[in-house]
């Protein structure tokens, strides 16, 4: 017969206390595959616990599998496979505590979240549409917020988008992984080179074919995309150089996607954020037809925020709708609803424009503290006035890669544009690349202090 003391642990109801040393008796061995257990009435007796306490440990362990019942004759122990003893595996070394580099160049992000507008909004949302938010969403996303960013599109980038044809996803990524089924995984892509690494892993990931783009001093080179279908570039601000593409090499290229019959995926990523002019017209405002646009507000709002988007030429929306209509929207209603509002008010151009003038202020000092450091007659700030990062030219005689071991080593860790290229970059550029979006002010300025004059 059994003979547990059955101790009732916090939170945990007698009959699962029972359930879990029988189940744990059968796994250990202690009772053999066979053996017959006690009835429900003697174990009972002698636990003096009820005995629907026993019924309902029984009951789960029958549901489980560990023990079965023969009817008039009790209930038996079940052969099961029982786990191995394995010796615990030694604790591992610890890892050596990295110490954080005193100045960071490399991290990007957002500040000044709206916080007590976008909370308001929230409220507002959960109190006019209650339990309608539990609803199945429409694929595309939910018409307010399309509206919403179609006329937010028409106001700030020239496009005439339809909100038919826009599709919001959670982030670029879900997004590129439909365009690679939407598309054909049969296509070459483009890919800009110097460009975001992440790209390109995310195509090889789709299993489809990627290929370099390069770049002059206009943007991608129409000549390096002969074996292409599909381009995949970023004309209004590219990282991580900052460059602009002019008119006239997008109606080159633009002519070369007509001729080819191939696609133009524009990345539209950070482009909100130029500080000399209005941003330039989308490439989609020039061709309805070739042009897919994307974009995010991870950027300009927040990276949690992870809505998407991308406006298809109709003739791919139509497709989409019959080949993958089957996709359940991927962002929750409650964002897309607060978002469309935050839209739709006005809060989101306030939001940039407020944005824009902190950003251009900050990025004025810090150019102001690089040109008054001790070393400034060997380096050359590239400003492109957009985005939220900017170029330093550095007259060295290291290498791209000993430079910025030797900055690590004094507490600064950046990265160089050579770092962007997926093929050899051929001779250092000696140019690196300084994020400015969450940068520590002091801590640049006591960093330049402490660097040796010579590198």
């Amino acid at each position: 017969m059994l003979t547990y003391e059955l101790k009732k642990a916090p939170g945990v109801p007698l009959y699962e206390a029972l359930y879990r040393c029988i189940r744990g008796d059968i796994l250990s061995g202690a009772l053999a595959s066979g053996e017959k257990l006690p009835s429900k009435r003697a174990l009972a007796q002698h636990l003096e616990v009820s005995k629907i306490t026993v019924e309902t440990a029984y009951s789960q362990l029958l549901a489980e599998g560990y023990i079965c019942s023969r009817e008039k004759v009790g209930y038996f122990v079940e052969a099961v496979e029982r786990p191995v003893r394995r010796e615990a595996p030694a604790a591992p070394a610890a890892l050596p505590q990295q110490t954080p580099p005193m100045l960071d160049l490399t991290r990007s992000g957002t500040e000044q979240f709206p916080f007590s507008v976008w909370s308001r909004l929230q409220r507002e949302v959960m109190l006019d549409y209650g339990e309608e938010l539990l609803q199945p969403l429409p694929h595309q996303g939910i018409p307010e917020l399309r509206r919403a960013i179609a006329r937010h599109l028409s106001d700030f980038r020239g496009m005439d988008a339809d909100p038919e044809n826009i599709l919001i996803g959670a982030g670029t990524d879900f997004l590129y992984n439909l365009l690679i089924q939407l598309l054909g995984r049969d296509k070459v892509y483009a890919v800009e080179e110097p460009g975001y690494g992440k790209i390109r892993k995310i195509y090889a990931a789709g299993g489809v074919s990627c290929i370099a783009a390069p770049l002059d001093d206009r943007g991608v080179r129409p000549d390096a995309l002969l074996d292409a279908d599909v381009l995949h570039f970023s004309p209004s601000h590219h990282f991580p150089t900052g460059l602009v593409t002019p008119v006239g090499r997008r109606q080159e290229l633009l002519a070369w996607a007509r001729k080819k019959q191939g696609w133009i995926i524009e990345d539209d990523y950070d482009s909100e954020f130029r500080f000399d002019a209005h941003p330039m017209p989308a490439m989609q405002s020039l061709d309805h037809e070739r042009v897919i646009y994307m974009n995010s507000f991870s950027k300009t709002l927040a990276p949690s925020i992870r809505i998407s988007y991308m406006v298809l030429p109709e003739k791919l929306m139509q497709q989409f709708k019959q080949r993958l209509g089957f996709y359940s929207c991927t962002v929750a209603s409650f964002e897309q609803y607060t978002l469309a509002r935050f839209l739709s008010r006005g809060h989101f151009e306030k939001h940039i424009n407020r944005m824009r003038k902190f950003y251009r202020t900050r990025r004025n000092r810090i150019v102001s503290l690089l040109h008054s450091c001790h070393f400034a007659s060997r380096i050359q700030i590239l400003e492109q006035d957009a985005g939220l990062h900017f170029l330093v030219k550095v007259d060295t005689p290291l290498s791209d890669a000993d430079l910025t071991a030797r900055l690590a080593e004094a507490g600064i860790r950046i990265r160089a544009v050579s770092d962007y290229y997926h093929l050899p970059a051929g001779e250092d550029r000696h140019l690196f690349l300084v994020n400015y979006s969450v940068l520590d002010e002091a801590a640049l300025e006591e960093a330049l202090r402490r660097l040796p004059e010579r590198l």
